[in-house]
């Protein structure tokens, strides 16, 4: 984020990531979630889901990664929540899923903090619903 005046419409430089199989093993491995539907196809599917998704925080994270890219210093997120929507769902073949990240400000309140709206989409459909960071601008 630059020392311009921050507006109610400013959008974020947009992020893409590309989500594999190896990311799940090792967030798996930070996060201490091993459940079987983020490494196991055979389970994913018993339980109805279309193959190994991501995990849910993980996506949640790369959301935030948005903002703090954008911010400069990760101390001015304030607050940030979402609810899950949609799975991610990673393929076994080493490209993965991709899921891009876009966002933009939109509220500028009286105590001095800005509300960010974020969307993350995989395969076109949107994945974080009611995605949203309030920050302390610089």
């Amino acid at each position: 984020m630059t020392g311009t005046p921050l507006e109610k419409g400013t959008e974020l430089p947009p992020l893409s990531v590309r989500l594999t199989r190896e990311h799940l093993v090792r967030y798996a491995g930070a996060a201490l979630d091993f459940n079987p539907i983020h490494w196991n196809e055979r389970f994913a599917r018993e339980v109805g889901l279309p193959d190994v998704i991501a995990h849910g925080m993980l996506t949640m994270a790369l959301g935030g990664r948005l903002v703090t890219d954008w911010l400069g210093d990760p101390g001015r997120l304030i607050e940030y929540g979402v609810r899950f929507t949609r799975p991610v769902v990673v393929p076994d073949d080493g490209e993965g899923a991709l899921v891009e990240f876009t966002g933009k400000v939109a509220e500028l309140r009286e105590d001095g903090l800005a509300r960010v709206d974020i969307t993350a989409k995989f395969d076109g459909r949107t994945v974080l619903g009611k995605a949203q960071a309030f920050v302390r601008p610089a």
